[in-house]
């Protein structure tokens, strides 16, 4: 009893009781005017967060004042230093992030790249978050969707971030064709190789060059740049995997290229095929 009557009659804690209430109806009264005064959602919402900030870090001030001996203005400084970098903790991490973005540039405006599962091109840079025009996900072959997703800056240290554009420009695509097993597959090949080869054929000289550029700031090496048609078998048929390079932007529009060429081979050669799931069934006599 006499211990809590000894905690009662402490200043400190009658002042810490005055700060906190004097305090709480203070945000609560400056939260009631902008509710009143502010009809933008958006904005009364950055507002009332921004109050809020300066609120908790006005309290943590006052209150180490009180308890702390010290009359220091500079010990004062660090600590409402300290305090703003709590409760700013994410915005600061955006601003740090940023600054590491335009230093070390692991992207820019106009690049294709894929962050935490979201991918799209840079269409925007600022200080606290970046835009990208988002590709895929319910469309195919890596086509806009139409929507912009926006992501803080700070993502790009707690992510990887895969970029489709920097040093070497280029990307392997594959495009599999299932050939019957009746097919001729070894012509096949050779139609194939030379659609491939035709729609690289524009983009070698860029190829090489990017190449060269892209190995004197990374461990980038390739035997060979042009296309090849690997042969494996499946259980339907025999596979033919066209590879080959492009552009990011490119890979849809090549790829139509590519396989309406193919159905214009198969169109025309009888010994090539395409297959899909069958069931055959062998008649045994006696």
């Amino acid at each position: 009893m006499t211990l809590f009557l000894d905690i009662i009659q402490d200043d400190r804690v009658i002042k810490t009781l005055i700060i906190l209430l004097v305090g709480f109806l203070v945000k609560a009264l400056v939260s009631r005017v902008l509710h009143k005064g502010i009809e933008d959602i958006k904005i009364y919402y950055k507002t009332k967060k921004i109050v809020s900030y300066v609120y908790f870090i006005l309290t943590i001030i006052l209150l180490l004042m009180t308890w702390t001996q010290t009359q220091s203005i500079g010990t004062y400084f660090g600590l409402a230093s300290a305090g703003i970098a709590i409760a700013l903790k994410d915005l600061l991490i955006n601003l740090a992030a940023w600054l590491f973005i335009v230093v070390r540039k692991p992207f820019s405006v106009g690049e294709r790249i894929e962050i935490n599962g979201q991918s799209g091109d840079v269409i925007d840079q600022r200080l606290f978050q970046f835009t990208l025009m988002e590709i895929g996900n319910w469309v195919e072959a890596d086509q806009s969707t139409g929507r912009m997703v926006h992501i803080p800056n700070g993502a790009v240290f707690s992510h990887p971030v895969a970029n489709f554009s920097s040093g070497f420009k280029y990307i392997w695509n594959e495009i599999h064709v299932l050939l019957t097993f009746e097919s001729d597959y070894k012509k096949a090949k050779k139609y194939f190789l030379e659609l491939a080869e035709h729609q690289s054929l524009q983009h070698s000289k860029g190829m090489d060059e990017a190449l060269k550029i892209a190995s004197k700031k990374y461990m980038i090496y390739y035997n060979n740049l042009t296309p090849i048609v690997y042969t494996d078998v499946k259980e339907s048929g025999i596979n033919l995997s066209i590879r080959y390079l492009c552009e990011p932007q490119q890979r849809r529009t090549s790829q139509q290229a590519i396989w309406e060429g193919i159905l214009d081979i198969i169109q025309k050669e009888s010994q090539i095929q395409l297959a899909y799931p069958t069931l055959r069934m062998v008649k045994q006599e006696g």
